[in-house]
């Protein structure tokens, strides 16, 4: 029995998927891809025989039927995610139906948006002295937040913060993160498709979020960056390179 590969297609540019995820499609027979997510680009890797299927248009139960008649058929298939599939890729899910059924599979990751985001703004989310920690999170919407993890509590720590799938949100997100403990003046930032030909970038503030998505017509696809790393210059130097801090490999030297 074929495993199923879990690929993660990297955060938009077609040429940031793994060497490994790339190879995987390449060998698929079945590709089952998050097309409302997944550049389409990344399919020019799979051959010609190859079956593709848009998840986008499916539900669960439609992708396993996929994948158990592909099993067996002894196809080899490629469940291809946005981003890193471990970041709101729903395949938990998919993977505890495949241990009941006994089919074998593992999990090639992928470089995540919130990664790709940071590229774009040539960022460093872990500034020495500024924030050593990033909270990865959402608003609630349709799909509901647990009430433990509420924006207010995570804002309360004023480390950097990334909030997905959030973009139709922002007047409401700019609200409970001043509630939590943000200033308004905070720096904030808001990428959209980070890494993909059409990637934007704008900084601006917490206060400014729904302003600044306004003013550039960004409504969706889009990550919100929070904390004191936006465009921050005034942060202490690392230790791991500091010539009067010794580490494993080398003494001080001062």
């Amino acid at each position: 029995m074929k495993t199923i590969h879990f690929v993660g297609a990297g955060s938009g540019a077609a040429d940031l998927i793994t060497l490994r995820g790339k190879q995987q499609l390449e060998e698929a027979d079945i590709i089952i891809y998050a097309g409302s997510l997944v550049n389409p680009e990344l399919l020019n890797y799979a051959k010609e025989s190859c079956e593709i299927f848009n998840s986008a248009k499916m539900t669960l139960e439609e992708v396993l039927d996929v994948m158990l008649r592909g099993t067996k058929e002894d196809k080899q298939i490629v469940r291809l995610h946005t981003g890193d599939p471990c970041l709101y890729g729903a395949i938990r899910e998919q993977m505890d139906v495949l241990d009941r059924e006994g089919i074998p599979y593992d999990y090639t990751p992928g470089v995540s948006s919130f990664c790709g985001a940071a590229s774009a703004l040539n960022l460093e989310y872990t500034l020495p002295d500024i924030s050593q920690s990033v909270i990865i999170t959402r608003m609630a919407g349709r799909t509901p937040v647990p009430e433990k993890e509420s924006i207010e509590s995570f804002a309360a720590h004023n480390a950097t913060m990334v909030v997905f799938l959030s973009t139709g949100l922002l007047e409401e997100l700019s609200e409970r993160l001043i509630a939590g403990g943000y200033t308004a003046d905070t720096p904030a930032a808001i990428v959209y498709k980070a890494t993909w030909d059409d990637e934007k970038s704008f900084i601006c503030t917490v206060g400014t979020l729904a302003e600044t998505a306004r003013k550039n017509n960004i409504t969706k696809t889009a990550l919100m960056i929070i904390g004191n790393v936006v465009g921050c210059t005034n942060y202490d130097r690392s230790k791991l390179y500091d010539p009067g801090f010794t580490t494993e490999f080398r003494e001080a030297t001062r």
